[in-house]
């Protein structure tokens, strides 16, 4: 078969960092700022969007390792941030007192380096050490240095390890289990580590001997010690694709016992547990369930669960987290969070509810310490309810220890839920935050979110960004929860992979529709905006239904289907989309990509694309190109690149304040005077006080920053693990 990319004339754009390459991308972006940039109204959103980023009051979210409460925290004095610490005592008050641990713009200016913070995994249970790891301008490879937590600086003889896409954690005071770039053969063909070695304190890692190794054709070799006290275990395993993964019990003599369950569930140790969640139907369960054994008797063979959640037509699991003695079960039920406390006993699991939530809101746990106690904490907001984050203990009673302010006035706003029926019959939620119709009625400028993809679910949140960019100005945010999502559990986002990848984007369709059948907007008035994998469903719907739209962004986007598999990270998400190189999965790649059905003789919106040069996951040229080829039909098409950022698109508040700024105003300005006049719809609403902050600052400055899904985390690495045993 004849490839499609033998004619592709802009192939050269994929040259992440060429000459010519790098020269039509500030072309591009000197157009950009010409048109949105220099909007009388771009300088003063993008102030008060980077005082939200930045503000002081947010609330500092933290994981506790040992007596310390740990965060990273951004702000105007720190763009690059700063690692910090403090105690629960302090950590109640208003203004807590910190230890600083490192000083990440210190760093970089020490380095001339732009250093961005990845993360640290501290080594349990003494919490003395820490594996830091710094990416160069926000991209996915990263470097790895050890750091002394009393001293508070880097260990001159610690585990040191240059720039690659390494995965590693602790095994010991002296050692750890690592994959990384060593040279030919290292590496999948997806670029990720393919083996597992044991290095010892004070030995080169090139001699640290194998203790797993994966195929090259696999997406990634994984190990990690679990350090829980008097249960101390090593695993290893491999992921056969993004899904599907193998698990083995690394015994001390170095042979390996493979934990038998399905290749497409994820499965972990806590204590005398194995905990399973079903991607597909096994002992009898349906997909979704949640099942537990005793670990030991699993592995002499017995197969006889105990079953701690069920999912039904309208409720699947949404996550599950352990304390001491207690796991704590989110569910969602129409993409409405429950959490419910279940215990293991001599006669059984009972279960009681923890906390009561609010209709439209999110609860999740935070964090806990599942080595000591039955501590937790726990965020509660929603998409007009800044977070509250609360403390407690199981059986005890639970605090309020952090409240964070409005960021944006919410008068006259309104939450609701809708359902749209998609061309199959389905039923999609979406939700709809905006001025109430029935006060201020009449159609007005919508923004249309969306993602249907990699089992991700879109659920409530408060962002500041959303509320001063487009809410105060009266315009209406609507999350769309399409098939390809997790927001009805596996079986909802396995009705969307591969070749039927159009149902997402016939329930994306289905939700534009419903949104202009009730007056809520015009097609005009339209907006819809997604990023990575919702890249690839903008991209969807610039070319399949271009008549539902005023405008279109694309932020980081997945364009070119017949060859992502080619470019960096692509070749891990074949089990998402199929094979290019399969002549059976080509003609519906062919089918779904966006840069291939571009077309002269069609209208399409208007369109924002943008995307990074320091994304070494998904490639910019999907971007690139996309926009050279709408260029060449003469179309409209801006485009705008960040030099840095990596996937997330910015790498500190100013790039992510830009980002929200550029995508916001561009939208406004297509959007916002389309069919005005007496009956578009409320005018712009007046602009809250110059408060400055954030509200759940751990999603929902997702706009901003960052775009939501897997497509922003490395395939699956190891089973899911309780949590507080990561950094």
């Amino acid at each position: 078969m004849q490839s499609p990319n033998d004619h592709d004339p802009y192939l050269w754009l994929e040259d992440v960092s060429g000459e010519a390459a790098l020269a039509w991308v500030a072309e591009r972006n000197a157009e950009t700022a010409d048109e949105v940039s220099a909007d009388p109204g771009f300088a003063g959103l993008k102030a008060r969007l980077r005082d939200v980023l930045d503000a002081a009051d947010r609330i500092p979210y933290t994981v506790r390792r040992g007596e310390h409460l740990y965060n990273f925290w951004r702000d105007a004095d720190h763009p690059r941030g700063v690692w910090r610490r403090t105690t629960l005592e302090r950590y109640r008050a208003d203004d807590p007192e910190w230890e600083v641990l490192l000083d990440v713009d210190a760093l970089a200016a020490a380095e001339d380096e732009k250093w961005v913070w990845d993360g640290a995994r501290v080594r349990r249970p003494a919490c003395d050490r820490a594996l830091v790891r710094l990416s160069r301008d926000g991209g996915d490879a990263v470097v790895v240095r050890e750091f002394d937590l009393a001293a508070k600086e880097f260990t001159a003889d610690g585990f040191t390890l240059p720039e690659a896409k390494t995965r590693i954690g602790w095994a010991g005071d002296d050692a750890v289990l690592v994959g990384t770039d060593l040279g030919p053969g290292s590496l999948t063909d997806s670029g990720y580590p393919r083996t597992v070695r044991r290095w010892r304190r004070g030995t080169p890692v090139e001699d640290a001997p194998l203790v797993y190794e994966a195929d090259p054709a696999d997406v990634a070799a994984w190990g990690y010690r679990d350090t829980t006290p008097g249960f101390e275990r090593e695993f290893v395993g491999r992921s056969l694709d993004f899904y599907r993964s193998e698990t083995y019990l690394l015994r001390p003599d170095g042979t390996l016992a493979r934990i038998d369950v399905p290749e497409d569930a994820s499965a972990y140790a806590h204590r005398e547990h194995l905990i399973v969640t079903l991607k597909s139907p096994w002992l009898g369960q349906p997909t979704g369930a949640l099942l537990a054994f005793g670990f030991d008797a699993f592995l002499a063979g017995d197969r006889t669960p105990e079953v701690l959640f069920t999912p039904d037509a309208r409720t699947a699991l949404a996550g599950h987290t352990w304390t001491r003695h207690h796991l704590l079960l989110e569910t969602m039920r129409d993409v409405s969070t429950h959490i419910e406390v279940l215990t293991p006993g001599e006669a059984g699991w009972t279960r009681e509810p923890l906390v009561g939530v609010p209709p439209l809101s999110a609860v999740s746990i935070v964090d806990t310490d599942p080595d000591v106690s039955d501590e937790y904490f726990l965020d509660v907001s929603g998409f007009l309810q800044p977070s509250s984050l609360h403390h407690g203990r199981i059986g005890g009673g639970s605090e309020v220890l952090k409240q964070a302010p409005h960021r944006f006035d919410t008068t006259g706003l309104t939450v609701d839920q809708h359902f749209a029926t998609s061309r199959d019959g389905t039923r999609v939620p979406y939700f709809v935050v905006g001025p109430d119709r029935t006060a201020e009625p009449g159609p007005g400028p919508t923004l249309l979110y969306g993602y249907g993809g990699f089992e991700v679910s879109l659920t409530p949140f408060y962002g500041g960004v959303i509320g001063r960019a487009w809410l105060e100005r009266g315009g209406t945010h609507v999350i769309a929860n399409i098939r390809g999502g997790g927001e009805y559990g596996p079986d909802w986002h396995q009705a969307a992979l591969g070749a039927e990848r159009p149902r997402a984007f016939e329930d994306f369709a289905a939700v534009a529709e419903d949104l202009v059948a009730r007056g809520i907007t015009t097609p005009a008035m339209l907006g819809a905006k997604g990023g990575s994998n919702g890249g690839l469903l903008m991209g969807a719907m610039l070319t399949r239904r271009p008549e539902l739209f005023g405008a279109i962004v694309a932020q980081v986007p997945l364009l070119d289907m017949t060859r992502f598999h080619k470019l960096l990270a692509g070749a891990s998400w074949i089990a998402e989309y199929g094979d290019p190189d399969d002549e059976a999965d080509l003609p519906h790649l062919l089918e779904l990509s966006p840069y291939h059905r571009i077309a002269a003789d069609r209208d399409y919106p208007p369109v924002l694309l943008m995307t990074s040069t320091r994304d070494d996951r998904v490639h910019p040229g999907h971007a690139r190109k996309t926009a050279a080829r709408l260029r060449e039909l003469g179309h409209r098409v801006l485009f705008h690149e960040n030099t840095g950022g990596g996937h997330a698109g910015a790498g500190d508040n100013e790039q992510a304040a830009h980002n929200s700024a550029l995508v916001h105003t561009y939208l406004w300005q297509q959007l916002a005077g389309a069919e005005a006049g007496p009956e578009a719809g409320p005018a712009p609403r007046a602009a809250a006080g110059a408060e400055a902050g954030t509200g759940a600052e751990r999603a929902a400055e997702a706009e901003a920053a960052a775009i939501p899904g897997p497509l922003t985390a490395t395939p699956t690495a190891a089973p899911a693990a309780p949590s507080g045993t990561g950094s």
